[in-house]
């Protein structure tokens, strides 16, 4: 007996949804069966940067550090860029924005270095919340002298460390790491903790 051919109209209609599967996204994979994490947080892999492998695993075990304080800077100058107040609350809403954009890059510049090296890079809030040195602020408002004063402090801990991290960068032989540090995020923070201190002279307090 001749099979039985399927009508025309079902043929193209197979068809077609055999063109769609091929490009209907597969959506939820971060909970089916080839979800995994790829690489662990600490753990570096060998990329062609002719660094000795434990050196790259010490910078980026430095970087980290450096990279959870910036972004919690980073994210104070937003929040008190929201909720300044006062007298000088135009030259401050505006200086804080500047600062944090100026923040953003050096977050970037951190993240990807650390990416260079081989390791992976703290990103979500919760953790950065867990690593970060800076003291947690309160949610709710502070004056502006407080929000100058929390935000001097950060930046003091962050140079301290950076300048620290980025000698025994330079010692060990990692440069790229100590160009980083000293030409991008020292200088950075330095001119930045300048404008905020200027703020708070006694001759023109906030």
């Amino acid at each position: 007996m001749p099979k039985r051919q399927a009508p025309p109209s079902q043929s193209k209609t197979q068809s077609l949804d055999a063109e769609n599967s091929a490009v209907e996204p597969t959506l939820h994979q971060q909970s089916g069966p080839s979800a995994q994490v790829t690489q662990n947080y600490g753990e570096t892999i060998p990329r062609p940067h002719g660094m000795d492998q434990d050196l790259a695993r010490s910078s980026v075990a430095m970087l980290n550090q450096v990279l959870a304080d910036s972004i919690m800077l980073r994210d104070m100058y937003k929040k008190h860029h929201w909720q300044v107040v006062g007298l000088t609350f135009n030259q401050l809403h505006l200086m804080y924005d500047k600062h944090h954009e100026a923040q953003v890059e050096l977050v970037d510049a951190l993240a990807e270095r650390i990416q260079i090296l081989g390791g992976v890079s703290l990103a979500m809030a919760a953790d950065v919340a867990e690593e970060t040195r800076i003291p947690r602020p309160p949610r709710g408002r502070e004056p502006a002298a407080a929000q100058l004063s929390r935000l001097i402090d950060a930046h003091t801990l962050i140079l301290k460390e950076s300048r620290e991290l980025a000698e025994k960068a330079a010692d060990a032989g990692d440069s790229g790491t100590n160009d980083l540090l000293v030409s991008q995020v020292v200088r950075c923070n330095e001119l930045q903790v300048w404008f905020l201190s200027e703020h708070l002279v006694a001759a023109m307090p906030v």
